[in-house]
């Protein structure tokens, strides 16, 4: 069992990319006070574990009946982020992109989170590995992103006020080159599930 749970927890792991993400959070809570940083973290794991779980047992089924494919998951999780770095780099005023309300649910919980890498890993493991080891690595994995995001104050620590500008930019350009990732990988899946 605990075999299982580890080699379910690598590939999630690499598909969750929480430490990736970590600039990208550092970016979208800079302006944030300690609370309102604590209640996005705690919307974003919560709205990650929930979609996470629910995908594992109903994904399959949801797809089938809307007749929706993985590839159109990751186009349209890609475009939303694309909008959300393409707005960042672009603003040359600081200001809210989105609403604190909104930020941990979307795009943090997902699809930054858990999006479409971590869904499909989450199939493709659970038919490997088993149901129970697929749950505990998923949680185990979503918990540790809320871990480092509950960290990353040390981060803006070391960086300073120009440093976090820079990363904030950085992220943006990341943000935006991960969402043009999503798309191409959901266009190849279209074109080698057709082949």
């Amino acid at each position: 069992m605990f075999k299982n749970v580890f080699l379910a927890f690598i590939p999630l792991f690499v598909a969750v990319d929480a430490i990736g993400v970590l600039p990208i959070f550092v970016s979208l809570t800079e302006e944030l006070d300690k609370k309102e940083k604590l209640k996005v973290i705690f919307q974003s794991i919560t709205t990650a574990i929930c979609l996470a779980i629910g995908f594992i047992f109903l994904g399959q089924a949801i797809f089938r009946f809307l007749n929706i494919t993985v590839g159109d998951f990751m186009i349209a999780g890609g475009i939303l982020l694309f909008c959300i770095a393409i707005t960042d780099i672009l603003n040359p005023v600081k200001k809210r992109r989105i609403p604190s309300k909104e930020l941990g649910s979307v795009p943090l919980g997902t699809p930054l989170i858990v999006g479409p890498a971590v869904l499909t890993t989450s199939l493709i493991v659970m038919q490997q590995y088993g149901l129970a080891p697929t749950l505990i690595a998923v949680l185990a994995n979503v918990l540790l992103a809320g871990v480092i995001f509950l960290f990353s104050h040390v981060a803006i620590k070391v960086l300073g006020e120009a440093g976090s500008r820079a990363l904030s930019k950085i992220a943006a350009l990341l943000l935006a080159a991960i969402a043009v990732m999503m798309v191409r990988r959901g266009i190849l899946y279209f074109i080698t599930s057709t082949i």
